[in-house]
């Protein structure tokens, strides 16, 4: 899949998960999201961080630390608002993925990754807290299979075989138990370009 594809697969991730999210809006954010330690609306600021961050690094490459950019959710903006926010996010790493040449390097602690790989980033940073939040909200949703698989195939070598990509994602960051492995306690993904 070339960098556009890429892009493509960041900004529907985000439409998928602000949808389902739009449908608990005005719901309690101030409720843990499921298995987190953070409140639905702080997990979902912790999204529009990620997602703009990866764009960070993408751009600036700097060699070995985080950017000093770092984008937030106006704390006193409405839900529905910052899910706009989500997708301000969402276009601002799908333009750098878009424009990364294919040679393009960027510092990341889980490994140094290119425009797929921060793309993939964001992908599951959006599927996989969305899902925390959708949960905690009462919300019937699960991310969609042709998003999680291009996603676990770049991030997570390890990932058992299966064919059900939404449940071994989830399995891979640590939110579901697979037949014959155990919950994972800790993990991490592995950008590095493969």
């Amino acid at each position: 899949m070339n960098n556009a594809g890429w892009a493509a697969l960041v900004l529907e991730a985000a439409d998928e998960t602000t949808a389902i999210l739009e449908k608990g809006a005005n719901q309690d954010w101030t409720r843990n999201a499921a298995g987190l330690e953070w409140t639905c609306r702080a997990t979902l600021d912790h999204i529009a961080l990620g997602v703009v961050g990866y764009a960070g690094l993408l751009i600036a490459r700097p060699p070995g630390r985080y950017i000093t950019l770092f984008a937030s959710l106006d704390p006193q903006a409405d839900i529905p608002e910052c899910l706009e926010g989500i997708g301000i996010a969402a276009n601002i790493l799908a333009s750098a993925v878009r424009e990364a040449d294919g040679d393009v390097r960027a510092w990341h602690p889980w490994g140094h990754s290119d425009g797929p790989g921060f793309a993939s980033m964001g992908v599951v940073e959006l599927l996989v807290h969305g899902m925390d939040i959708s949960r905690a909200l009462g919300l019937d949703w699960r991310p969609p299979e042709h998003l999680c698989a291009p996603a676990l195939r770049r991030l997570f070598p390890e990932a058992p075989d299966g064919e059900d990509a939404a449940e071994i994602l989830l399995w891979c960051t640590g939110r579901a138990e697979l037949p014959g492995h155990a919950r994972r306690q800790r993990w991490q993904w592995n950008g590095t370009v493969r």
